[in-house]
């Protein structure tokens, strides 16, 4: 599916703001899922230096400075993206191991082997353990049930126990408090099942992205009105001829706003931007600034299949 994502950021500050540096992860990769043919930032006022760089995770990311007064700062990334469907079978058909041999694999013991994915067991900023997790994780982590199987169930469960509620949460609000509430928006949602899933001793990291949003026939998409969107990764390790648990596996994204999952993604709707520990790895925005007291922030978020544009009149 060939997509033209645009993402326009813009703060307005008061007073103006002296001097300013940001990190932004604004330009998706390209992946075994998805194809970037075009990606770049529009930034305003114009950058004294700027650079573009892929950090540990493998994701683009673009510093730049600002050393002149500004009251309006604008940043606007434009994609075109083109995502591959990779076909896998139901989830009770793939043989992934008990979840508790997983969490074994992930236990320190001398001589192991190193797993990468291991970084992804351990708490970050927005991601806490807590036996409240676990929990509210049992009546799916069963003994003996297949990884994937459990997580997945998991997963449909935050989809129908809990309520999203647009601005009923922020990003600073903890994943315990929104567990608790039974409501939040797809950060939130991410957050918990990490939390669920670190808490068990499990890898699972947090991705951020696009998904195409479906408009009603008869109308036109309204530019601007989508929104980017969060879900999570678990790691499901392969197992070897003799039974153990290799030092790779596979990725399983997990949509708990949505109930969906897939090899790597979600869907062929999915556009991955970022992954990270948790949102504070992967904030679309952030940095320090001199000056500008208050601040009001806009988000427009655009995906356009390549049909709607072709259909587009002159």
């Amino acid at each position: 599916m060939l997509l033209y994502i645009t993402h326009t950021t813009t703060y307005r500050y008061d007073p103006l703001v002296s001097t300013a540096q940001h990190m932004v992860h604004l330009l998706p990769h390209s992946s075994e899922t998805q194809t970037v043919s075009e990606a770049f930032l529009h930034i305003s006022p114009e950058p004294a230096s700027r650079k573009d760089a892929v950090d540990v995770y493998g994701n683009v990311r673009t510093f730049f400075s600002l050393p002149v007064a500004h009251e309006v700062l604008t940043i606007t990334a434009h994609s075109v993206v083109d995502t591959h469907f990779l076909p896998y079978p139901p989830v009770q058909a793939l043989d992934t191991p008990a979840w508790e041999k997983v969490r074994a694999h992930f236990g320190y013991h001398a001589g192991a082997a190193w797993d990468a994915a291991n970084e992804f067991v351990f708490a970050s900023t927005y991601v806490q353990p807590h036996p409240d997790f676990a929990e509210y994780a049992r009546a799916s982590f069963t003994p003996g049930r297949p990884v994937l199987i459990a997580a997945c169930d998991l997963m449909h469960r935050i989809h129908t126990e809990f309520t999203y509620a647009s601005a009923s949460t922020d990003v600073n609000t903890p994943a315990l408090e929104a567990l608790k509430k039974r409501q939040g928006v797809c950060q939130d949602f991410a957050h918990i099942l990490l939390s669920c899933l670190r808490t068990l001793g499990l890898a699972a990291r947090y991705v951020s992205g696009y998904l195409v949003t479906h408009v009603p026939e008869g109308q036109t998409r309204l530019i601007g009105s989508d929104a980017s969107h969060a879900w999570v990764s678990i790691y499901v390790p392969d197992v070897q001829e003799d039974g153990t648990l290799a030092t790779h596996g596979q990725w399983f994204d997990l949509d708990p706003t949505n109930d969906r999952w897939g090899l790597l993604s979600p869907g062929i709707d999915f556009v991955t931007l970022a992954i990270g520990r948790d949102y504070a790895d992967v904030s679309p925005v952030r940095g320090v600034i001199h000056g500008g007291a208050s601040h009001t922030l806009e988000v427009g978020v655009t995906v356009q299949p390549a049909s709607e544009l072709s259909a587009t009149p002159d």
